[in-house]
């Protein structure tokens, strides 16, 4: 659950209004400096959801996970420095997607923006997923999906009725998750210091039982889901002081704190529960929660964990009903469905409600293939990323001496190559679902410009 927080999924009904006040005249004050862009992508990416898939991926890597997470950050550390270049390069709202289509065409383009529409839609369903685990976890006598049908309900009303705003609950939420990571930490360590023994190292030795790196590039794959949003401050390019230098400054900073973050945390978990025999694996940090303060902070962590991915699960479909309605509205998808607003309640009904029917799939699906399938989408915008630094600034731009040399063609190669050894890392399952999804987005963009004669056309991915 990559609980993502902001607000600006207004902004379908927010244009027009600006347009008839004149408010697109106006231009975005430029107050924004690194250490403000770092607290927002890191409030963005939230730390807990380095619990989403903690009892999924420390059984796949053998008791690994730190290490896995470690080689997630290596291959992070790259593409971070490429969302730099390109977001010096391209200011704009898109990321990967304006970057792949100011580099290398709108067809390519067009096809990284649909992959990157396989996390759009999956993020709230992977939200609504963990709440029913989480909630069934702390009350037994309820099934999972009566959480889950419960919470699609209470989101889409609230999106169709209209949310304007989810800022001080998203600030209430993130204050929350900060407090239950430092008391988290300070009692892992008060119960660390209360065992006999301790073997330092064991969180990256592991097990045994699931041995060799086949595995830990499996699990660092799935880990790529934790990292969604690291680039969400290329988003404030016009609000930014001097963005050319500060933009990729706090892009790689986000990532690295955030890799930081989630090794240490899983890191103090691992010592505390060494074991993962866990009573059941989509929940497995009650068990370790357990273990470090008992049914308290069990209780705290399920209050903050469910409230985050509620806050997610609203903005999230909020966001990606917008974007659904903004390709309708420019003929990207059938108008008559997606382009069209309430009269009454001045929302797009019809993609919201589109939106709740597919998260119904959360009533089905297991939390292993479905964050599978968010990391499938990100590692192909990633790796896309990776390619644009080297077709913009090495191809177009001839920046092919010296330091630009490594800048603009050895790192990002190195990025294409970490990011794709990800992608292949992916389970068959989530490889085939996913290879399914681009093929048709490939078969619909031939109807779309019937065969290549009709230009290709833009997708709006402002989420």
């Amino acid at each position: 659950m990559s609980t993502k927080t902001n607000s600006s999924h207004g902004s379908a009904t927010s244009a027009t209004t600006g347009a008839s006040t004149g408010a697109s005249t106006a231009q975005l004050r430029r107050v924004l400096g690194v250490p403000s862009l770092v607290l927002f992508g890191l409030v963005y990416m939230v730390p807990l959801t380095v619990f989403t898939t903690y009892g999924i991926v420390t059984q796949m890597t053998g008791g690994r996970l730190p290490m896995a997470y470690l080689i997630t950050l290596v291959a992070m550390v790259f593409t971070a420095r490429a969302y730099g270049h390109m977001a010096r390069a391209f200011p704009f709202a898109g990321s990967a997607y304006t970057y792949t289509q100011r580099s290398f065409g709108p067809g390519i383009g067009f096809l990284t923006g649909w992959s990157l529409m396989l996390d759009y839609l999956f993020l709230p369903m992977i939200n609504y997923l963990v709440i029913g685990i989480y909630l069934n976890a702390a009350f037994p006598a309820l099934p999972a999906w009566t959480f889950v049908l419960a919470t699609i309900i209470l989101v889409t009303v609230l999106n169709i009725v209209g949310i304007v705003s989810v800022t001080r609950a998203s600030i209430v939420i993130i204050a929350v998750q900060t407090i239950f990571i430092v008391v988290f930490v300070a009692l892992a360590i008060v119960s660390i210091g209360r065992g006999a023994s301790l073997d330092l190292l064991a969180p990256f030795n592991g097990t045994g039982d699931a041995p060799g790196f086949a595995p830990l590039a499996a699990g660092a794959a799935v880990l790529c889901l934790s990292f969604l949003g690291f680039d969400s401050v290329s988003t404030l390019a016009e609000e930014t002081r001097d963005p050319k230098k500060n933009l990729p400054r706090a892009i790689m900073i986000v990532t690295i704190a955030a890799g930081v973050i989630f090794v240490g945390l899983s890191y103090l978990a691992h010592l505390v529960l060494p074991s993962h025999a866990f009573s059941s694996v989509d929940s497995a940090a009650l068990d370790v929660v357990g273990v470090v303060g008992g049914q308290f902070l069990v209780a705290f962590f399920t209050a903050a964990y469910v409230a985050g991915a509620a806050g997610s699960a609203l903005t999230s479909q909020a966001s990606v009903s917008r974007i659904l309605y903004a390709m309708g509205r420019d003929g990207v998808l059938p108008t008559r469905f997606f382009g069209r607003i309430s009269s009454r309640f001045g929302t797009p009904v019809i993609a919201i409600v589109i939106v709740s029917i597919v998260s119904l799939l959360a009533l089905v699906i297991d939390l292993g293939l479905l964050a599978e399938m968010i990391s499938f989408g990100a590692l192909i915008a990633f790796t896309a990323v990776n390619l644009s630094v080297i077709k913009h600034y090495f191809v177009a731009e001839h920046l092919r001496r010296g330091s630009r040399l490594l800048n603009y063609l050895i790192v990002p190669s190195v990025g294409v190559v970490l990011t794709l050894w990800l992608w292949t890392s992916l389970s068959p399952r989530a490889l085939i679902v996913g290879l399914i999804w681009l093929a048709v987005g490939f078969v619909y963009l031939l109807v779309l410009t019937r065969g290549f004669r009709r230009p290709t056309p833009m997708l709006d991915l402002k989420d």
